[in-house]
């Protein structure tokens, strides 16, 4: 029986006589359970890409940053990590909570490496969770479905430079985002928002922050 294969699959791996190859890859490769080494490296990650469906059926793929093991293994078939605060959209928090099925994909890039997670997950504001992650909104916990090991090909080498300095760090004020200094944005803004921006120097204009932006300017 598979985990991973639907009549779809079925059609294109016959017409390209893959089939055996395709089962025997997931015999090999599906887990259903995180072993010592899959632990290893998720939480040795700084970031993921998360996948999550809308409340139209459409996927939605987000990256997600943090500091390095900011996604924890609970236990052999849980993990979780948290929402930290964002442009307001609220669109994976949102959509898992619409529908829990969400997918997950860490990468090294310099080895390379990467792994694939998907699972049910649910979003949760436990103040005993939340109180685990510095600045968290929110927190989801996802109970594993399948993971497994892509091989490496087509991933381009590519060499970690600097963490974000937006990442959330012990005695440290995480500064306020850039594009919410815009003059434009100020009637939006939360209260607390409106006095950070003032303690940061106050407004700028769109042209100067997408001129950041567009030079890979580290504060944008």
């Amino acid at each position: 029986m598979t985990r991973l294969y639907g009549e779809q699959h079925r059609a294109l791996q016959d017409r390209f006589e893959s089939r055996p190859m395709a089962d025997r890859i997931e015999d090999i490769a599906v887990k259903t359970e995180i072993g010592a080494d899959e632990r290893a490296f998720i939480e040795s990650r700084d970031f993921f890409f998360l996948t999550t469906i809308d409340d139209r059926g459409r996927p939605t793929v987000s990256h997600k940053g943090g500091g390095t093991g900011f996604v924890r293994v609970v236990d052999e078939t849980t993990i979780m990590f948290p929402s930290y605060d964002g442009n307001g959209m609220y669109l994976s928090m949102g959509n898992i909570a619409g529908n829990p099925n969400i997918g997950l994909l860490f990468m090294d890039f310099e080895k390379p490496f990467r792994l694939r997670m998907q699972g049910v997950a649910e979003v949760t504001d436990d103040p005993a969770l939340l109180s685990s992650f510095m600045e968290a909104d929110l927190v989801v916990r996802m109970k594993l479905s399948e993971l497994w090991m892509n091989c490496p090909r087509y991933i381009h080498r590519y060499q970690r430079i600097k963490a974000s300095r937006y990442v959330p760090q012990v005695d440290v004020e995480t500064p306020i985002c850039e594009w919410k200094r815009i003059d434009g944005m100020q009637d939006v803004l939360r209260p607390k928002e409106l006095d950070h921006v003032a303690r940061s120097g106050g407004t700028i204009g769109i042209e100067e922050w997408m001129g950041r932006v567009l030079t890979g300017d580290e504060k944008a």
